[in-house]
């Protein structure tokens, strides 16, 4: 499998610090691209201004990696489908499966739920799969830009 056939969609995700992790981890996974979606920050303002935050966890991926922001997740995620996408939730839910047991396709997008309230059930019905990192601890989640690392290299086999 080509790695540039990979990309990472990140709805609703509040820090600006996440962000640029995911920019770093998905440049040393050869991404090809991230759907920033919502009210997830942009490396760029539409002042074409940077934003320090995500500049200073990306460390330049922001400027390697190539992006996109999307107002409505349902369209994206239509429109990825419509291109051959297999779409993989990275949550915890009832019908997941074990992260490191998923059958890759030839081209696939890995969503990453929010920092509070994760993928919501609606965005999860839309999915082409729905795969868990088990936690055995008494927390429930990690940080999703640590979830990103852990699924990320582990699933595309880095």
């Amino acid at each position: 499998m080509q790695l540039e056939q990979n990309y990472i969609i990140l709805p609703d995700i509040r820090s600006s610090y996440n962000v640029g992790s995911i920019f770093r981890t998905a440049d040393a996974l050869g991404v090809l691209k991230i759907f920033l979606v919502g009210y997830t920050p942009c490396p760029y303002d539409k002042f074409k201004r940077p934003n320090k935050e995500i500049a200073k966890t990306a460390l330049g991926a922001e400027k390697t990696i190539e992006w996109e922001h999307v107002d409505d997740i349902f369209m994206l995620l239509g429109r990825l489908k419509k291109d051959g996408i297999q779409i993989i939730a990275i949550e915890q839910a009832e019908n997941s499966v074990d992260y490191k047991k998923i059958k890759l396709k030839d081209k696939n997008a890995f969503l990453f739920g929010s920092e509070v309230g994760g993928v919501t059930k609606e965005v999860l019905e839309k999915c082409d799969l729905v795969a868990e990192i088990p936690m055995l601890g008494k927390k429930e989640s990690l940080n999703v830009s640590v979830s990103a690392g852990v699924a990320l290299f582990r699933i595309l086999d880095i």
